[in-house]
């Protein structure tokens, strides 16, 4: 689990990097990935479902 957490954390801070810069590659989109599949995969998964569904339940509950 050291592992999963630690990859977590250097993907995570490769994709800030990446998107502060502002020039997305192929190389970075594949990072982007990693982290997601390893996110997914982590003991943050549920929370993070949540989070998107709640927000997804607000987002089409606005009317213009």
């Amino acid at each position: 689990m050291a592992i999963s957490i630690s990859m977590v954390l250097l993907l995570t801070i490769l994709a800030v990097i990446f998107l502060r810069n502002g020039g997305l590659k192929v190389s970075h989109a594949l990072v982007c990935a990693l982290l997601g599949f390893l996110l997914a995969s982590s003991s943050m998964a549920p929370t993070i479902h949540n989070g998107l569904l709640a927000t997804a339940d607000i987002v089409s509950s606005l009317r213009p």
